[in-house]
């Protein structure tokens, strides 16, 4: 078993027609933007430097420099996607996914399921090895005045089954 933290944070830009931001994958409605390289998905960018960090394998900005234009504005989920092919070239499998995101608004309950779901087929594990929680920081510091989301996530891999001939 391996275990790896990742966490990220991006500045949110108010906007005055409806827009939306990407979290898990998924589009939630809202008035705010993501001020990022990427499409700026805080919860699969942590998702991402959790499994890098289970296997000591860096980081994301070392996997995916913002510096290297192949990278504006691509979805998050590929990287996931490379970063999991990685993991079980190396023997690996997502055992569980545990994961927090800080932010006042949109209200994430409504898309938890959708977001579980999309995680899950992402990483190849089943919908009950994968927790997402949605904290607010009660109107305090960057966060709490919605200039700011952030996620963490905890990472437990196993290894896979070796397989006899």
């Amino acid at each position: 078993m391996r275990t790896g933290i990742g966490y990220d944070i991006h500045r949110l830009i108010p906007t005055i027609k409806p827009s939306a931001i990407i979290l898990g994958g998924i589009k939630l409605p809202c008035y705010f933007s993501l001020q990022a390289h990427s499409d700026g998905d805080v919860l699969l960018h942590a998702l991402v430097d959790a499994c890098l960090g289970a296997l000591a394998l860096g980081d994301i900005g070392q996997w995916f420099p913002d510096k290297d234009p192949k990278h504006q504005n691509r979805a998050s989920s590929e990287f996931v996607k490379e970063v999991i092919e990685k993991v079980h070239q190396l023997g690996f499998e997502i055992h569980q996914i545990d994961s927090n995101v800080f932010l006042e608004e949109p209200k994430v309950a409504p898309h938890s399921d959708s977001i579980r779901s999309h995680i899950a087929q992402l990483v190849g594990t089943e919908l009950s090895n994968v927790s997402l929680k949605a904290k607010t920081m009660e109107g305090l510091g960057p966060i709490g005045e919605r200039k700011a989301i952030s996620a963490q996530v905890v990472v437990t891999l196993k290894e896979t089954p070796k397989k006899h001939s």
